[in-house]
């Protein structure tokens, strides 16, 4: 993330030139968003062993002798929970030491949750009994953390600042290596010295080292986005490269319209339609139906039919290699195979994408794709902080005169062709990931405002300038401690249903502090872009 080089530099040529201010802008603007979704993804994906423990008397059970009917499972689930309780989902205990969950609709919870009941198989004791989340099932320590990553715990609004950091990901790796490629000496210099040297040094190794793996996450983050995933649906539907849904419709007519988001969240449960289940509904004769029909995967998820005119299915839910998501939907009178979808006759787009979500979320290969996410996203957090200090070497100094160059200057460098060709790449690349484009309008109008008032800055202009600064950070930090302070509180409240005037004083403590470090992490990363707008950059380091 180094800054602009002088336009004094022919040799480098305006198109790197270019490419060095638009780098050095996601690295100061949009970084920030980058390295928090580094971070909260590598504590996502290091996570499943602790939920295994923290979470092991709800998880597992001692094998003792043969397992009771599924039926009595249910039963006692529903004898726990009220037999007015609506069941949403059933998954079998996979293994003897699993435990069965019995999952109920709540509408106290959000879209892609459920109410669990945890059952063991063998004594119908009730082991557990809390909200899971999505397809893969996660409990409330992941189900956090991945609403942190995703959303930063702000809800739809939230999901605007992971977007922001995929939509740019790729540019930034890509601009990288452009400029390494564009500058770097035709002979290796035996030792590199100097603290802005050593830095750029490291932080180009890091990139290219990390290259496949930033263009991989910038990609799969973007298919569930909230505006670019719209535009990316829409090539898939248009494409044909959408995943196969089972049809659970018993008329022949009536084929189910396939979910592009199917791959990575559950089924939204606000406003779904259900029967009234019935207790003794026969959930063993679906299940030996489906193995039947060749759903052999451990992991499997049976719901009932959702209405009228409407199948069972049974689901395979396991996203570990290999790859078991194969579907069948079932008859409810004599449970014979209405359809089915198997995954190994996929499209090829619709298998990578499900490749490619499971390798993001840490549980294609295990253990094994753990590491390497979490290698990746330490190794990225690294290399942006890099970037940082190859711009803090370079910050301005009291009383010298800020040059300002601006994106629009390097623009207008180009030639007509050049700029031609640009625009409509922006305005393409604008289209199809909008948040790219109202970035870049955000950038080009932050260079100008900034080369207006920051021409040949005196002293007190830049003492005021400071005092600027400081105020936009104490206002930036009451915003973001407002804005956390109701996600992370109101939060609590809703996940757990623990009135505020419950909490003990432990409770409290913790939740402050958590609101308070957020708010400094937060607000010191936001700061690096208002130093550079009020402050501005040297070049003459």
């Amino acid at each position: 993330m180094s800054s602009f080089a002088t336009p004094a530099a022919p040799q480098r040529g305006a198109m790197l030139n270019l490419i060095r201010r638009l780098h050095f802008y996601i690295g100061l603007f949009v970084a920030p968003f980058i390295l928090i979704a580094a971070l909260t993804g590598t504590l996502y994906v290091l996570t499943p062993q602790l939920e295994n423990a923290l979470y092991r008397d709800a998880l597992f059970t001692q094998p003792q002798g043969q397992a009771k009917p599924l039926a009595g499972q249910i039963a006692a689930a529903r004898r726990h929970v009220g037999p007015e309780a609506r069941i949403y989902a059933i998954r079998p205990a996979p293994e003897a030491t699993d435990t069965t969950r019995v999952q109920f609709v709540d509408p106290a919870l959000g879209a892609s949750e459920s109410r669990a009941i945890f059952v063991d198989p063998y004594t119908l004791a009730i082991r557990g009994d809390m909200a899971v989340y999505g397809t893969s099932g996660v409990l409330p320590l992941r189900t956090w953390l991945d609403k942190l990553h995703s959303s930063l715990l702000l809800g739809d609004p939230g999901r605007n600042y992971s977007e922001l950091a995929a939509s740019w990901l790729w540019v930034a790796a890509l601009g990288g290596v452009a400029l390494w490629l564009g500058t770097r000496p035709r002979r290796k210099a035996r030792r590199v010295n100097g603290r802005f040297a050593v830095s750029r040094h490291w932080h180009i190794t890091l990139g290219i080292v990390l290259l496949a793996g930033l263009l991989f996450f910038s990609a799969t983050g973007l298919t569930w986005s909230q505006w670019a995933g719209g535009n990316i649906d829409a090539l898939r539907s248009g494409l044909g490269w959408l995943t196969p849904q089972v049809n659970t419709s018993l008329r022949d007519d009536a084929a189910t319209p396939a979910d592009p988001h199917a791959e990575h969240r559950g089924a939204d449960m606000a406003g779904m339609v259900m029967p009234v289940n019935a207790a003794n509904g026969d959930w063993e004769k679906a299940l030996q139906a489906a193995r039947a029909a060749g759903i052999d995967a451990a992991r499997v998820e049976l719901r009932q039919p959702k209405g009228e005119g409407k199948a069972w299915t049974v689901s395979e839910v396991d996203r570990s290699w290999p790859t078991q998501v194969d579907a069948v939907a079932l008859a409810p009178r004599h449970f014979s195979v209405i359809d089915q979808v198997r995954f190994d006759k996929f499209p090829l787009i619709a298998k990578l994408t499900r490749w490619g979500i499971d390798a993001h979320m840490g549980v294609l290969f295990g253990l094994a794709n753990q590491l390497m996410l979490a290698a990746f996203g330490l190794g990225l957090c690294v290399m942006i902080g890099l970037g940082y200090r190859m711009w803090w070497l370079r910050r301005p100094a009291a009383g010298e005169a800020n040059p300002v160059h601006t994106l629009f200057a390097a623009w207008l460098a180009l030639s007509g062709a050049g700029r031609c060709v640009t625009l409509l790449v922006a305005l393409t690349l604008g289209y199809a990931l909008p948040l790219m484009g109202g970035s870049l309008l955000a950038f080009m109008s932050a260079d100008v405002l900034r080369w207006r008032s920051g021409r040949a800055a005196p002293l007190s202009a830049r003492q005021s300038a400071a005092r600027k600064f400081l105020l936009a950070v104490a206002t930036v930090a009451v915003i973001i401690g407002g804005i956390l302070g109701k996600a992370i509180l109101g939060g609590m409240v809703d996940q757990y249903q623990v009135p505020f005037g419950d909490w003990s004083a432990q409770m409290y403590v913790m939740q402050s502090m958590m609101v308070l470090l957020y708010t400094l992490v937060f607000t010191g990363l936001l700061s690096i872009p208002l130093w550079y707008f009020f402050l501005g950059e040297n070049q003459a380091r």
